[in-house]
């Protein structure tokens, strides 16, 4: 599936693999976790081995607004990528690892400032520099206007092609553009290694 360019630390693979498979995820979401562990730490050195550049893996942002801390974290993920789009998956490795930081009860007395000041310092464990993550965090003072802050516009594209492909819930996993709810998050390399099988 295509992929606009601000967005190619998103991937993983060559964009001419032969298939892709996208996964839609949110940072606040312990399915989201799970699957997103085991495709890292298991599935795409799996895929490296066995077959290499065959399968591209691309990061689907799908924020849940029912926890509203879902939409600042992935609003940092996008800063650190327009920081340096190499970080992109290193910063996300730590947001899931340290997601129940951003769990509703963990974060309902915190301000939107206060949340981003956190994760702009998350950003620096993983050598992305702080203060320019949280430049783009920044909502600007002055005339009212709801304009957002400098990745509002980049979180509207990524929410946009969710809808677009009527995901609804985190994770869901397109193969070659369609979607496949057979894939659960629980599965594990044995049952990756069966649908890849059937797929490739």
């Amino acid at each position: 599936m295509a992929l606009a360019p601000q967005f190619i630390g998103h991937r993983i693979g060559s964009a001419a693999a032969k298939h892709s498979l996208e996964v839609y995820l949110d940072y606040t979401c312990p399915f989201s976790a799970k699957i997103y562990k085991k495709l890292r730490k298991e599935v795409i050195p799996y895929l490296n081995n066995e077959h290499p550049n065959e399968v591209q893996l691309i990061f689907r942002q799908q924020v849940q607004p029912w926890h509203p801390s879902s939409t600042l974290v992935h609003e940092a993920a996008l800063a650190v990528e327009r920081v340096d789009n190499t970080k992109f998956w290193d910063f996300s490795d730590v947001l899931f690892e340290r997601q129940t930081e951003y769990y509703d009860e963990a974060v309902y007395t915190k301000s939107r400032n206060e949340i981003y000041g956190k994760l702009a310092d998350l950003a620096t464990t993983v050598n992305v520099p702080g203060d320019k993550v949280l430049s783009y965090l920044t909502i600007r003072s002055g005339e009212a206007k709801n304009s957002g802050n400098q990745v509002t516009n980049d979180l509207k594209l990524q929410i946009k092609i969710g809808r677009q492909n009527g995901i609804h819930v985190s994770p869901t996993v397109l193969f070659d553009g369609l979607k496949d709810d057979s894939v659960s998050s629980s599965w594990d390399l044995d049952q990756w290694k069966e649908y890849f099988k059937s797929k490739l």
